[in-house]
């Protein structure tokens, strides 16, 4: 096993407003693909956090009347942190580019950048949108229409943008257009889905400009080292937490064993960003450019993308009071195809729930425990001889395990859990099949009815551990009612690549029949 440190990033989210479930979305997905990566046996980082400067937060502030520093700090605090509770979200750091550990980060890189001639002063007159803080070449500026009429937007996100002139310092991005094609020649799996990386290229190639990186006429923002009449653009300040956070500038040793990041997962709409302008920057300060950028697509509600002036952004708490956090971050990694735009409604969610959660695998664990305590008086009995219906059994276990720990390393989610509901699918059938209810009447003294419920309960053992990165409280639950804890150890301690092998369960264990892992719920949807 290597000694290099997998490391995950989501972006830092923009603390404007209160998240929405894309928020949470991103940061499941994150979520899921370390905690998987924490059951190999791996040494895994998973970073979050918060973007606080720029000028929309400024204004935002102002606009309620409080500073920006109380601005950001109110929604860190009752909006943000409380997300990550609320779906459950095992990250190991939180960072905030109000933080002093990111403002000495900051400077140190842009202290490197200055030292190697990588920016000088200029003179920027443009367009900018505050909304997505961002400039926007004339190419890509229109005129507004419907609500917009009379406005300048941007043709990339549609929002408005202003025509600002103003001094600021520049990155030399004008000499990184060949030197990133190259790179993402030698490096093909560097920007995913394939979409994303084309859209990028075809970015690319229509020509770069140097950067502006610099702001002069406001000061919501971390200065510029060598000149505190700036402030640092805040989109490229904000790419900075990903080394800032781990020791860039402040603990070499640290920052050596954890970067280059393995994964940035990102929205789509901000590829561009981590694509280009953030792989120059690390070739500008001589540092290893993240192997891979992950662009998942939209969230769409109605067919449309969340958007709050469309009032249909949904609170990821809505959800999760209503069904459950595992049932939340199982219905986002199973029904959405992870780097593809995706439609979704509470109809889905319920649908799901009771058919997938309640019915499929619920119900599984319910029935085999309830068996166990009628048939065995709670006892995991022995089994007896194999059968060609009990290697069926076991030959799909461990052909979907190979496939969900395939899809993880895919990036893929969606196919991980296709993968293991194969087991939850297998697992039904064969008790159908096997009748052990009527195996009990007709043959009360052999060793077939063992051999049934044993298999059943090896199966679920498999389930609580392939499951245990998706939903943690059900698997947790699921392990303590087979007695597994006291037999092999704690439901995080148990191997991906051992999980198959069979029989791992010993026969005397208690085995108790859990609380519904998914109980039936009511909802206005059904």
């Amino acid at each position: 096993m290597s000694d290099q440190t997998f490391y995950v990033t989501t972006p830092i989210y923009y603390v404007n407003d209160a998240p929405h479930i894309g928020h949470g979305y991103t940061t499941v997905m994150g979520d899921i693909i370390t905690r998987w990566h924490r059951q190999r046996g791996e040494d895994v980082w998973y970073l979050t956090g918060t973007d606080e400067h720029g000028q929309k937060v400024l204004r935002k502030a102002e606009a309620n009347g409080v500073s920006p520093q109380e601005w950001v700090d109110r929604l860190v605090e009752e909006e943000w942190k409380p997300l990550l509770k609320t779906i459950d979200v095992a990250n190991d750091d939180f960072i905030r580019t109000t933080e002093q550990r990111h403002l000495e980060g900051s400077q140190a890189f842009w202290q490197d950048l200055h030292q190697r001639d990588a920016v000088y002063k200029g003179s920027f007159s443009g367009w900018y949108s505050v909304g997505s803080e961002e400039f926007v070449s004339d190419d890509d500026v229109a005129d507004g229409e419907g609500d917009d009429e009379g406005f300048k937007v941007s043709t990339l996100d549609g929002s408005r943008v202003e025509h600002m002139t103003e001094e600021n310092y520049f990155f030399r991005l004008s000499d990184y257009q060949q030197k990133l094609l190259d790179f993402y020649e030698a490096n093909p799996t560097f920007i995913q889905p394939e979409s994303a990386r084309n859209e990028v290229i075809s970015f690319v190639s229509r020509g770069l400009k140097d950067l502006s990186i610099s702001r002069s006429t406001f000061d919501w923002g971390i200065a510029v080292p060598w000149d505190d009449k700036h402030v640092m653009y805040v989109w490229v300040e904000a790419l900075l937490n990903y080394v800032t956070a781990i020791g860039y500038g402040s603990d070499p040793e640290r920052f050596e064993k954890i970067w280059p990041a393995n994964i940035h997962i990102v929205g789509k709409d901000i590829a561009r960003f981590h694509a280009v302008i953030w792989p120059a920057m690390l070739m500008a300060a001589g540092q290893p450019v993240p192997h891979q950028v992950f662009a998942h697509g939209w969230l769409l509600v109605g067919g449309q993308k969340m958007s709050k002036s469309k009032a249909n952004g949904i609170r990821p708490d809505e959800i999760v009071d209503t069904f459950g956090s595992d049932a939340y971050r199982y219905y986002f990694a199973r029904a959405l195809t992870f780097g593809s735009d995706g439609s979704i409604s509470w109809e889905d969610i319920s649908a799901r729930y009771h058919a997938e959660l309640a019915n499929g695998f619920g119900n599984l664990a319910s029935r085999v425990a309830a068996m166990i305590g009628k048939y065995f008086d709670g006892t995991l009995p022995a089994p007896g001889a194999r059968t060609d219906a009990e290697t069926v059994v076991i030959d799909t276990v461990a052909e979907a395990v190979r496939d969900a720990d395939a899809a993880i390393e895919a990036v893929a989610p969606q196919d991980a859990l296709t993968a293991i509901w194969r087991i939850v699918d297998g697992l039904n059938g064969y008790i159908t099949e096997q009748a052990p209810w009527k195996v009990a009447k007709e043959d009360p003294d052999g060793d077939r009815l063992a051999t049934i419920l044993h298999t059943t309960a090896e199966g679920l053992r498999v389930l609580a551990v392939l499951l245990n990165p998706v939903m943690p409280k059900a698997s947790a639950v699921l392990w303590d009612s087979l007695g597994a804890e006291a037999a092999l150890g704690a439901l995080a301690d148990q191997r991906i690549d051992a999980v198959a092998a069979w029989d791992q369960l010993p026969a005397g264990s208690t085995i108790t029949k859990p609380a519904s892992l998914f109980p039936r719920i009511e909802t206005a949807a059904g």
